[in-house]
């Protein structure tokens, strides 16, 4: 259970097998949360976690912020928000 928030400890997702111990778990979090911000900048999101609380925030176009709990998560609020699928492996999108 988190202290501060009060949910669930999260079971992890595939992105985070190998690092299970908290320092290489936290290492690795903010290194996916490095390479998101680059991928969701040209459709104008951007994320935020900083390993305190077990959810991502979902920076959108505007402002408006939104809890995910996972990648999967992430990409499906991105996509209904933008009205179309992006291609997170497109070659502009690591630019």
């Amino acid at each position: 259970m988190c202290n501060a928030c009060g949910n669930p400890a999260a079971p992890g997702h595939w992105t985070e097998a190998g690092a299970q111990k908290g320092g290489i778990r936290l290492r690795a979090m903010f290194q996916r949360i490095s390479i998101l911000k680059r991928v969701l900048k040209p459709y104008g999101f951007s994320v935020y976690a900083d390993g305190v609380i077990p959810q991502i925030q979902l920076i959108c176009p505007g402002g408006a912020r939104v809890m995910v709990n996972n990648l999967t998560e992430l990409w499906a609020e991105v996509e209904r928000r933008q009205g179309f699928p992006i291609d997170p492996l497109k070659a502009h999108s690591m630019a």
